[in-house]
């Protein structure tokens, strides 16, 4: 019993912290709720009713879906060549991983900002750019539109993405021993052989960690919508993030809010367990 009561405090504290919440959601979720958070009685599943008949829940559940694979597939399929890359000895490299690396330190809030600017219609470099190189001849309302709008914005989170995975896999990148490469060599391997049959594989943990990691962190990514578009136009651009800020600030609907968020919870824990399931039965 020892080593329970040792970590009886941390674990007690855990669950006051996380219990809590959950419970005052659920209880939400459950409730008649004024604007002012006031309770005013029991409404059973009234609240998920209300959120599976709005339009737009279900356009930010179908593009919540779509944000989070375009946003982590790009992620990891720009940040393994990065890896790569950085993992070898040239001159500079020191300030080149810092170069990388940067991006990580500024708040997501500010980064959506400069990029806000950069895609201004009337002043941004993007517009300006473009016409100087003779691309286009007038400007482009980037954020303004919907077809631009969204795609603009999973670019930027792919942008502001890589950092972090980046940092993983150099990692996992710095576990595996230069001698089985030059094993390979001598055997006759090519270097996509020694990529795809050296590297993939013993990389692969690191990999998983960064999909899992990335997968929760972009699903439930606020920033750079919001600051961007906050939904718009027309509710082109909301993931169920943004519309659960929405609902619940905007409209004052604390009850369908706290739905939203069960509903994100469920999403998000059904998504990881399906993947580690998946990726343990190819490991086994």
């Amino acid at each position: 019993m020892l080593p329970w009561l040792l970590i009886l405090p941390s674990l007690a504290l855990a669950g006051a912290v996380i219990g809590y919440p959950f419970y005052e959601i659920i209880r939400l979720s459950l409730s008649e709720v004024s604007r002012f958070g006031q309770v005013r009685g029991f409404a059973g599943l009234a609240n998920f009713q209300r959120i599976a008949t709005d339009p737009i829940f279900i356009d930010a559940l179908v593009r919540t879906l779509v944000w989070t694979g375009a946003v982590v597939g790009g992620t990891i399929l720009l940040s393994i060549p990065v890896a790569l890359v950085l993992r070898e000895d040239f001159y500079g490299r020191g300030i080149a991983r810092t170069i990388v690396m940067l991006p990580w330190s500024i708040a997501l809030s500010m980064a959506a900002i400069v990029w806000l600017w950069a895609f201004n219609a009337d002043y941004g470099m993007i517009n300006a750019t473009l016409r100087q190189w003779g691309l286009i001849g007038t400007s482009i309302q980037w954020m303004a539109r919907p077809e631009t709008a969204f795609p603009v914005e999973v670019g930027i989170g792919i942008v502001v993405s890589i950092p972090f995975t980046v940092t993983i896999l150099l990692g996992g990148l710095s576990s595996i021993p230069g001698d089985i490469y030059e094993a390979a060599r001598l055997d006759g391997a090519r270097p996509w052989q020694s990529f795809r049959y050296l590297t993939l594989p013993m990389l692969g943990p690191f990999l998983n960690i960064a999909i899992v990691l990335n997968v929760i962190h972009v699903f439930n990514s606020f920033p750079i919508i919001w600051v961007m578009t906050q939904g718009g136009p027309d509710n082109t651009t909301h993931i169920l993030v943004t519309y659960l800020y929405e609902v619940a600030f905007y409209l004052g609907r604390p009850g369908p809010a706290a739905a939203v968020s069960l509903v994100m919870l469920a999403i998000v824990f059904t998504a990881t367990a399906i993947y580690m399931r998946l990726r343990a039965r190819e490991g086994a």
